[in-house]
């Protein structure tokens, strides 16, 4: 079983901490908090984390400084600043201590959650990016090589070539937003813009093939106004 990425969240806000905190962990990560920038900067010392939200205006010692220390010791990690300064001045200035991103309160969470996504599979290591030749949905199999989806009864369905490196991606990415960005740029290359409608067309086939209840689904999902999501622990 594939560890949970883990993010340090550091937000004074005591509301906005743990409704941040819920959700990512809705998502499957591990999150530790902290509410002021000195025991940010203790904890980040003791652990390993895959991504550090910070949000500038805190006790002891503000985001920028903490930013600037964790950069000093690590220089990979991502660093993604919540603040409700948004002026390009502070914007800059986040970025010159090393922020690789960027979020101004109030935001949306789904917003945050695929920002999230993002970093941390860019901050991954080659090592880390399990390569996989075949994944079962249900009573299901696809195996990508061959672009086959296999059946239960021992039935096959050929897959399309865009099918199966779209499935590929929504599983490679478990359990995040997946925005049409990254879509286009991963499965069409950018050659051709497919619209909103041909994207949901193939969601649409997933669904025929795998949930059980099509208007219902447990597996593929639509995420109003940033993209899909695959999920694979459906309830009963």
């Amino acid at each position: 079983m594939q560890a949970k990425q883990r993010i340090l969240l550091v937000e004074d806000e005591e509301h906005l901490l743990e409704a941040i905190k819920l959700n990512l962990e809705l998502e499957g990560y591990r999150v530790t908090t902290a509410t002021d920038g000195k025991k940010a900067l203790r904890i980040f010392k003791e652990e390993r984390f895959n991504l550090v939200i910070l949000d500038v205006m805190i006790p002891e010692i503000d985001g920028f400084q903490v930013a600037e220390t964790i950069r000093l010791q690590n220089t990979e990690v991502p660093i993604m600043f919540l603040t409700a300064k948004n002026s390009s001045e502070d914007r800059i200035t986040g970025l010159k201590k090393g922020a690789d991103d960027y979020l101004v309160k109030p935001f949306n969470l789904e917003e945050l959650i695929l920002r999230v996504g993002n970093l941390i599979r860019r901050g991954l290591k080659p090592d880390d990016l399990k390569e996989f030749n075949s994944y079962t949905i249900g009573d299901k199999t696809i195996y990508f090589n061959s672009y086959e989806l296999h059946h239960a009864d021992g039935t096959i369905t050929s897959l399309t070539k865009k099918e199966t490196m779209l499935l590929k991606l929504l599983i490679e990415r478990k359990n995040e937003a997946v925005s049409r960005e990254q879509i286009l740029e991963t499965v069409w290359n950018y050659d051709v813009y497919p619209s909103t409608r041909t994207i949901d067309n193939f969601i649409l086939t997933f669904r025929k093939y795998f949930e059980p209840d099509q208007k219902h689904p447990v597996y593929f999902h639509s995420i109003r106004g940033v993209g899909y999501k695959f999920t694979d622990t459906p309830t009963a």
